[in-house]
């Protein structure tokens, strides 16, 4: 174990929970030491930005630490707030239905419901997908493109009609920050494909995406294009659910991909 990490920790969970500003005697005395020692992982910390110093020799914690627990508890929080969006989604779909976030490269599986059909797409909550082979994921990389970065020029192949390169890949996510929707058309799995569409928090950020997948054989791109606009429809709700107004987010000037706000979406095409 770390023990330098321990201690900068340590205090900063100690200055978290103060009601008041703590200076460097009061630090030490509370956590068992030394004066020095404390300085030296306060100016760290204030480095880090993660602690200011006030004039009169004091120490509190800044927002840093709001704005490192926000993007958590937005997770924890879409669970809870999907799930009655979800179960609409299954009986409109009757097929499995997922909520899934961004890591690095990667989609993982936060929630889902099961297809009732007897034939059904495989996944397991926590479970993870290369983000660029599955529908949610590509629907999560079309709003965070800095998500790219991880991942190579020439793409690992998974089936036969996985996306080849990065290159590629961007031209799809164009297309889907038109369409406001992702499809999968067995990318990851051959005969699994997926539809899926971005979810915003109040904040206007992409923090989820909601999707269906299933049998190719019942997802065909003409069930794709009849589900288009059900997956969409979910996502908006579950968006607004979370606080997103698009018209209060437009007013800031950044582009509209660079703010992860899905645009309106154009006549639906699944190839």
């Amino acid at each position: 174990m770390d023990s330098t990490l321990l201690k900068g920790l340590t205090l900063l969970e100690h200055l978290a929970g103060s009601d008041a500003p703590r200076g460097v005697s009061e630090l030490a005395r509370a956590l068992n030491l030394t004066k020095s020692n404390v300085h030296r992982t306060l100016q760290t910390l204030v480095a880090a930005g993660y602690v200011h110093a006030n004039p009169g020799g004091t120490y509190a914690c800044t927002l840093k630490l709001f704005e490192l627990a926000s993007p958590v508890v937005a997770r924890i929080d879409v669970r809870q707030v999907a799930e009655p969006f979800m179960r609409v989604l299954a009986e409109q779909t009757q097929e499995t239905i997922h909520l899934s976030l961004l890591d690095r490269a990667d989609v993982i599986y936060l929630h889902k419901i099961e297809s009732p059909q007897p034939v059904r797409a495989y996944s397991s909550i926590g479970g993870r997908a290369p983000a660029y082979c599955v529908a949610s994921g590509k629907a999560l990389l079309a709003y965070q493109e800095e998500a790219l970065a991880h991942l190579p020029e020439a793409l690992p192949l998974h089936t036969p009609r996985t996306i080849p390169t990065l290159d590629l890949l961007r031209r799809e996510l164009e297309q889907v920050r038109i369409q406001g929707f992702a499809v999968n058309r067995g990318e990851w799995r051959e005969g699994v494909c997926g539809l899926a569409a971005i979810v915003h928090d109040a904040m206007g950020r992409p923090v989820a995406a909601i999707g269906i997948s299933g049998p190719a054989d019942r997802l065909n791109p003409t069930a794709l294009r009849r589900f288009s606009d059900v997956v969409v429809d979910a996502a908006r709700s579950l968006s607004r659910a979370l606080g997103y107004n698009p018209i209060t987010v437009s007013s800031h000037p950044a582009p509209r991909h660079a703010r992860g706000l899905a645009p309106e979406p154009a006549s639906a095409t699944v190839v």
